[in-house]
Formats: structure tokens, C-alpha cells, sequence
């Protein structure tokens, strides 16, 4: 993104509480070492006349904000033991229920057969 350090260097004096001026931008990109481009400065100054900063900067926030992370669910996040021990305690009844009435097809199936 070529051209960002100029925007970089306007948001750097709007933050700092300065004027946003060609004379700023470029003694900052001085001192960071880039080669000032006066054409692109006076664009940018120009585009910035009358833009509420703030404004523009809480309106581009939701943009940037990090998508939220999955996380793995934690150990406290399983069930708690007694609750583990009810589920046990279903399936087995469920089981029994099963096998009762296999055994009692079983029991019909021997009148018939």
C-alpha cells in the first residue's frame, strides 16, 4: 500500500494535537527516513479539508476490529461429576429397558415357534 506513510504521518499530528500541514507531513517523513512526494502531500492535505478525523476513525473501526478466535472448550466446561453420574445411571437404565423387553420378544417368539 504505497502511500499509507502519508496518511500514517496525518493521523501522527492529528493525534498529537497539530496541525495537519504540508510543512508536518513532510518533516516526518524525513525523520522517518522517506523521501517526501510535495505532490502527494498536497493531495492528501487537500482530500483532509473539511473530514472530521473522528469522525472517519470511529466510523473505520469495526472494519480492523480481529475476528473473534474460537476457543477449545475447557475442562470446567464439561459437566460436573454428578451430572456425568445421572447420564451413567440413564444409559444403564436404558440398557436393562432394552434387554427386558428383548427377553420378552424372546417369550413370544416361543408360543409361536
Amino acid at each position: 500500500m504505497k502511500g499509507m506513510e502519508y496518511i500514517y504521518a496525518a493521523l501522527l499530528l492529528h493525534n498529537s494535537g497539530k496541525e495537519i500541514t504540508e510543512e508536518r507531513i513532510s518533516a516526518i517523513m524525513e525523520a522517518a527516513g522517506i523521501e517526501p512526494d510535495m505532490g502527494r502531500i498536497k493531495g492528501l492535505i487537500s482530500a483532509l479539508e473539511g473530514v472530521n478525523i473522528e469522525e472517519a476513525i470511529s466510523q473505520a473501526q469495526p472494519a480492523y476490529a480481529p475476528a473473534p478466535v474460537p476457543q477449545a472448550p475447557t475442562p470446567a466446561a464439561e459437566a460436573p461429576p454428578a451430572e456425568k453420574e445421572k447420564k451413567v445411571e440413564e444409559e444403564k437404565k436404558e440398557e436393562e429397558e432394552e434387554k427386558a423387553e428383548e427377553t420378552g420378544m424372546e417369550g413370544l417368539a416361543s408360543l409361536f415357534g
